[in-house]
């Protein structure tokens, strides 16, 4: 059995947080802020995988577009393992009416149908062609640049 994850992104603090014991400086904060989302993750289970910066098309004014790049945070959790089923197996079913099958004829089937389905069909070519409602119109005729291609 192969063990099958769950992924979490979430986008990576853009400010620094204070809190207790944490220094003023701004590298401080921003490493605080990081620390309280991976804790805060960790503790429902997640683990964290990795950061990436990816772009994103945004729009700039009404017609126009900009590529921004985003810090995203990537985390993951186990799944829990489900034991694999064989695959099904398919069977064709017996031919109706077939000697031996053991699948008995539906009822509409043995039903006689609609006259249109019995009626024997025309043997090819007998009969007048087929017409159309509304046939295509004739191609128009080759202008002198189309002659000299064709040729």
């Amino acid at each position: 059995m192969m063990q099958a994850y769950e992924y979490r992104v979430i986008p990576a603090p853009k400010r620094g947080l204070k809190g207790k014991g944490v220094g003023s400086a701004t590298e401080d904060r921003f490493a605080f802020a990081l620390q309280e989302a991976m804790n805060t993750l960790g503790a429902a289970g997640w683990d964290y995988v990795r950061a990436d910066t990816l772009p994103c098309e945004e729009r700039q004014g009404l017609t126009g577009r900009t590529t921004a790049y985003h810090n995203l945070l990537v985390f993951r959790r186990a799944l829990p393992l489900v034991a694999q089923a064989a695959p099904p197996q398919i069977f064709a079913p017996p031919a109706i009416g077939a000697v031996g099958g053991t699948a008995p004829v539906p009822a509409f089937l043995s039903a006689p149908g609609p006259a249109f389905l019995s009626a024997p069909m025309p043997a090819a070519g007998a009969g007048p062609a087929l017409q159309l409602a509304n046939p295509l119109p004739p191609a128009p005729p080759l202008g002198p640049a189309d002659r000299v291609a064709a040729e």
